[in-house]
């Protein structure tokens, strides 16, 4: 055990042996305490979803709950005029488990319910913890759980997909705000009009945000309340079904954000006080709320608690057919401090006793278990420490993410575009940062996350641009603002997605600019929809940029993914001049070029790069991609000896200023 992979991997961590075992073998142990010594698997350990809950069996309806500090529950609704009676009385079992069984015809589809749950000294009502939907009152704004048991369930068709992830080219999309109109759109919606955009882009995951039940809109889903409810502001469980189906018919695999990381504070609605105690899922005293997030902290060593989020995780892969997760907010989990005014400048700061044991055990726990459920999923951390091993293989030390979130990229290109001038953005520092990870753990870059397109910050498209987004951005009524924000937009992107070793993230609509910010209704605007949602008839008219944008976008996705296991081509840097601006670099037989100088256009740059003729495959400043053709993109390079040099020749090329393009080699020299 001492001879762990991650060890071997960094030398660096040597010294922290003994606390990297430790943590390794807390989960070995917990996963035996939990199986029962390995009579079960981890994966019959998390199937409380099957037993918990409101079922449909052949003695009619069974109802169970589990509720340590209550002394009464009783299941109120449509079906008895949310009244509390005898007849709808669960009964208490061991352990805090409290069951009821109903008649077949005393409970209907699309009623709605309650429980009515009493305690020493109080009562209220609460929505099931494990109940599967829950749906909102128009008038009164009244949540209430809802029967589902439609007659007409829906059937999966694409039950053999396997995600593509050679590279993972993501589209992260949130069904609410993926409609034109100024309105909630719906799973069914989203499943007509925007799969075949993600299809026609080249994306080959969806990332979808806000699936799981949460009371407030505006709360982009990470306050969940119900956390086996799909939102039904949506639409129906069989419509989000139908979604995933569909998108897996396309080869798109479809993950979605998981928050196993908070709760909701709410106690109706939510697992705030669900039994009358603050600590039946929760920590209790000074952890119990989260200093940041005005949310509730899960105790993770709790072995019911762990069997609630673990449960989840099985429900979403079983019921949904969902690929994977992105856990949200795993640096909160993995500290103490919820990584709050940390620094994290060196590898002691991941080992000083500041580390939630139990949350990491939690996080190795649900990776061995959705893998062991589905060995194709998809896992994703979303974490800003840096720990080491948070992608690497549970049997090498690891915590057994699949990829993790490369969330210092887009920090790097704020700082860029807020802090330098155009004339002292260095591309070979910005390379040095878009490489800069572990060689043993993949990332998913990007170069903006949704975060930067909410009211209060800034997209990069608007923080190039500003004002004249509303005013020049038709073509041919340009301005130098809108014609070097559109130049920056496609060679920052084209940067950050070429350097990738893992997978490649864009937020829905910032492929092709999408202007203003993400306002989601709330008193302070009117409860207006006009900013949650997204423009597609902008990219839709060729008369803007906005499409050129797009055009873009899908041209660099298709270059992409069309080489195999792009990600896992070796990176080898060719020329990196600082007072040129001009950066350059290759993967297998794609050389690519880029000049961030704003005004210095080059004739005859020559720079050492392998042997052969190239031809260009890519162009940032194609017409096409409205940029000004001032490359003649027909026009093969070949390749010329250098003196003294071996297995480098000079190449002479034209650069253009504040471009960049991509030749492939089609022939090597003899």
């Amino acid at each position: 055990m001492e001879n762990l992979k991650i060890i071997q991997h960094d030398p660096w961590l040597e010294p922290f042996q003994s606390a990297i075992v430790g943590r390794y073998q807390y989960a070995l142990n917990k996963e035996n305490e939990l199986t029962q010594g390995h009579r079960l698997s981890l994966s019959d350990f998390a199937s409380g979803y099957l037993y918990f809950g409101m079922h449909k069996t052949s003695d009619g309806w069974v109802v169970r709950e589990w509720a340590p500090n209550a002394t009464d529950i009783f299941l109120i609704g449509d079906f008895n005029q949310w009244q509390r009676t005898e007849a709808y009385k669960l009964k208490r079992l061991s352990n805090g488990v409290f069951e009821g069984i109903f008649p077949e015809k005393s409970i209907q589809h699309e009623q709605l319910y309650k429980f009515y749950i009493c305690w020493n000294g109080g009562a209220g009502e609460r929505i099931p913890a494990w109940c599967r939907r829950v749906v909102q009152d128009n008038e009164t704004k009244i949540f209430s759980a809802q029967v589902w048991n439609p007659e007409k369930q829906y059937t999966f068709k694409n039950k053999k997909f396997k995600p593509n992830t050679d590279p993972l080219m993501i589209y992260e999309c949130h069904i609410g705000m993926a409609t034109t109109e100024q309105k909630v759109g719906t799973y069914s919606e989203f499943r007509e009009y925007v799969l075949p955009r993600v299809k026609k882009a080249g994306y080959n995951c969806i990332q979808i945000m806000a699936i799981q039940e949460h009371p407030y809109y505006g709360s982009f889903g990470y306050h969940v309340s119900s956390f086996f409810a799909a939102s039904s502001r949506f639409g129906t469980p069989e419509e989000l079904k139908e979604l995933i189906d569909t998108a897996h018919g396309m080869g798109i695999s479809v993950i979605m954000d998981i928050v196993h990381s908070h709760a909701v504070k709410n106690e109706v609605e939510g697992l705030g006080r669900f039994d009358g105690t603050g600590y039946q899922y929760f920590h209790d005293g000074s952890r119990r709320e989260h200093p940041a997030w005005d949310s509730l902290c899960f105790n993770y060593g709790k072995n019911e608690v762990l069997h609630f989020l673990l449960s989840n995780c099985k429900f979403w892969l079983e019921e949904y057919n969902f690929d994977g997760f992105r856990f949200d907010g795993v640096t909160s989990m993995l500290y103490l401090s919820h990584g709050l005014g940390e620094a994290f400048s060196g590898y002691a700061d991941y080992y000083n006793l500041n580390q939630d044991g139990d949350a990491i055990c939690y996080l190795t726990l649900a990776n061995q278990l959705i893998h062991e459920v589905k060995p194709t999923a998809i896992t994703i951390a979303e974490e800003m420490s840096g720990m080491p091993g948070l992608a690497n293989k549970f049997v090498d030390g690891g915590i057994g993410f699949d990829y993790r979130m490369a969330m210092g990229i887009p920090d790097l290109w704020i700082k860029y575009i807020k802090e330098y001038t155009d004339e002292n953005w260095k591309p070979g520092h910005l390379f040095w940062e878009l490489t800069n990870r572990r060689s043993d753990e993949k990332t998913i870059s990007y170069a903006e996350s949704h975060d930067q397109a909410l009211v209060g910050d800034k997209t990069i498209i608007f923080r190039l641009i500003d004002a004249d987004m509303y005013w020049h951005m038709q073509k041919g009524d340009t301005t130098y603002m809108v014609d070097r924000g559109i130049a920056l937009h496609k060679m920052i992107r084209l940067l950050t997605a070429s350097t990738i070793n893992g997978g490649y993230l864009n937020f829905m609509g910032n492929e092709f600019g999408h202007p203003e910010w993400i306002d989601f209704p709330r008193e302070g605007n009117g409860w207006s929809y006009k900013y949650a949602r997204r423009q597609w008839d902008l990219v839709d008219n060729p008369n803007y940029l906005y499409q050129a944008l797009a055009k873009f976008d899908t041209a660099m996705v298709d270059l992409i993914v069309e080489r195999d296991k792009f990600q896992e081509i070796s990176l080898y840097k060719y020329w990196d001049n600082s007072n040129d601006q001009v950066l350059a670099f290759g993967r297998d037989n794609l050389l690519f070029v880029f000049n961030f100088h704003p005004y210095n256009s080059y004739t005859d740059y020559g720079m050492l790069v392998s042997p052969g003729e190239y031809e260009m495959v890519l162009n940032t400043d194609s017409k096409s991609f409205g940029g000004f053709g001032l490359s003649d993109e027909s026009i093969h390079h070949f390749t010329m000896p250098a003196d003294g040099v071996i297995d480098k020749e000079w190449i002479k090329l034209y650069v253009p200023s504040r471009s960049a393009f991509v030749l492939r080699r089609i022939q090597n020299k003899k």
